[in-house]
């Protein structure tokens, strides 16, 4: 089955069978383990679909037609949310951010009120130069930077995010670099994310992450704080890329039999909540693409003057094996 676009733009995906795998919910039970909530620290903010690139994993299928952004009423709404409550990260991703209208607004209204401010980036959309000064913005206020980055040979960067895009981040890393980003001593926060760029999954984290300094290092003099692996999540683009490739139901075994229970107590989701930039709140990011809101129907931010509770029922798909498989993503 593939997903489908209803004309309001919500995202929905309904479980098909796929021989062999098991429904999440039931794994979970099989292990006598129940994906609750825990305490919440962290608040993400999806403030927008629109995209310069449209790549090949993105479960969100963000791109340069989609219309879906984050209102400047929406933000006032989620920078009051903030103000009341206080979380300890807040964590801003897309799309791509940097082309949000309004965007160094929220970042400059949302840094005051968290002691780490993130901003997931895919490189390119940052290096307009009509953007030079959100990243004046975003060092002013010591904003950490999470970047997309799948991989240091340019070809397989390519291949997953398109013709060009390889070259183009590295010369937005070094730049992020000459201005203090992921130096030794430095307070600017740079991290990679790599995706693995076909249907399989992550290498073990330490190694990867050893391998992409050496090689950034001899090849470009680039230098990162962090590099995260995390398997593709099959929904949206990279769903369909899974089914129009033949390799829906062999990915879906192997995310299910690599199901880690150790993984479920550290998921992000059990302190994250997740505001989709229509203001709904979600569990996480991945099931904003599922069309899973928090709770099981739709709630605004602006109605929330607290936190989530401790011990709510976390909504799952069977998405959720790409976050349990292996190491997880936590």
């Amino acid at each position: 089955m593939t997903p489908t676009q209803p004309p309001d733009g919500e995202r929905k995906v309904t479980r098909d069978e796929v021989p062999g795998v098991e429904p999440f919910n039931q794994a979970l039970k099989r292990h006598g383990l129940q994906l609750q909530r825990a305490h919440t620290h962290t608040l993400q903010v999806n403030v927008g679909l629109l995209c310069d690139l449209a790549c090949r994993h993105c479960h969100l299928e963000a791109g340069p037609g989609r219309p879906e952004v984050m209102r400047r009423e929406t933000m006032d709404e989620v920078i009051a949310f903030a103000s009341r409550c206080r979380f300890q990260l807040i964590d801003i991703t897309g799309g791509a951010p940097e082309l949000v209208p309004h965007f160094g607004y929220l970042i400059e209204q949302l840094a005051p009120l968290t002691p780490k401010l993130i901003l997931r980036s895919n490189l390119t959309a940052l290096a307009a130069q009509e953007r030079s000064n959100l990243l004046e913005i975003c060092r002013a206020h010591r904003v950490a930077i999470v970047a997309s980055f799948p991989s240091t040979h340019a070809g397989q960067t390519d291949a997953q995010r398109g013709k060009g895009v390889g070259e183009r981040s590295v010369a937005m890393l070094r730049k992020l670099n000459a201005l203090g980003w992921g130096l030794a001593g430095s307070s600017l926060e740079l991290n990679l994310v790599a995706n693995p760029t076909g249907a399989f999954l992550p290498a073990a984290q330490g190694e990867t992450e050893a391998r992409f300094k050496r090689d950034a290092e001899r090849k470009w003099g680039i230098v990162f704080n962090r590099l995260f692996t995390f398997a593709n999540a099959p929904l949206g683009r990279f769903r369909t890329w899974l089914e129009t490739s033949g390799n829906y139901e062999g990915y879906m075994l192997k995310l299910s039999r690599s199901f880690n229970p150790c993984t479920v107590e550290g998921l992000m989701c059990r302190n994250l909540v997740s505001i989709s930039w229509d203001g709904i709140l979600h569990n996480c990011d991945f099931n904003i693409a599922a069309g899973l809101p928090f709770g099981g129907s739709p709630v605004h931010v602006s109605a929330l003057n607290a936190r989530p509770e401790a011990g709510t029922a976390i909504a799952t798909g069977d998405h959720c094996y790409a976050c349990t498989a292996g190491s997880g993503f936590t």
